[in-house]
């Protein structure tokens, strides 16, 4: 059940964004530029870290439909992408302690730059939508959490502006 007595019981990230609807609109567009347009990094590769982000962190809603974006991906494991999780591990859990030989293993692995930045872009972005999602008290359920997932893979994230108008 939300802590805002204003949020529906079945409250989502479209419920919270509507509560300051210009940072939400900003919101939606920062995940549709950084997940959804040129990277390194393919949509499934964003959604995979956003899942493994929101696992670390114990955020039910985000790794609900995250873990069920990836899987509606139905993308193959790339073993290239355990330098990037065990960097956005660090960057969640104990960021002063990373260093610069975590960014080589991310390069030693065929990443570029820019892919990196768009991987701490992507766990940056989770550690805050976890803690949006957990302040507000919003769990959601699994039949959610495979719509909004399906919904993600198919459409991205642009179809939320609607919502914010």
């Amino acid at each position: 059940m939300p802590f805002f007595r204003s949020l529906p019981p079945e409250a989502g990230v479209r419920h919270i964004l509507q509560l300051n609807k210009p940072a939400g609109r900003a919101l939606i567009e920062l995940h549709e530029a950084l997940m959804r347009s040129d990277s390194p990094l393919t949509a499934a590769q964003h959604e995979e870290i956003a899942t493994y982000v929101s696992s670390l962190n114990a955020c039910r809603y985000c790794f609900g439909v995250h873990s069920e974006t990836v899987k509606a991906f139905d993308a193959q494991p790339d073993p290239r992408m355990e330098p990037i999780l065990a960097y956005a591990k660090k960057l969640t859990l104990e960021p002063t302690r990373l260093t610069q030989d975590d960014a080589d293993a991310v390069f030693a692995a065929g990443w570029s730059e820019r892919a990196l930045h768009d991987a701490v872009l992507t766990t940056c972005l989770f550690n805050f939508m976890n803690r949006l999602l957990e302040g507000h008290g919003v769990e959601g359920n699994a039949e959610l959490f495979a719509q909004r997932g399906k919904a993600l893979k198919d459409a991205g994230y642009a179809p939320l502006l609607r919502f914010l108008e």
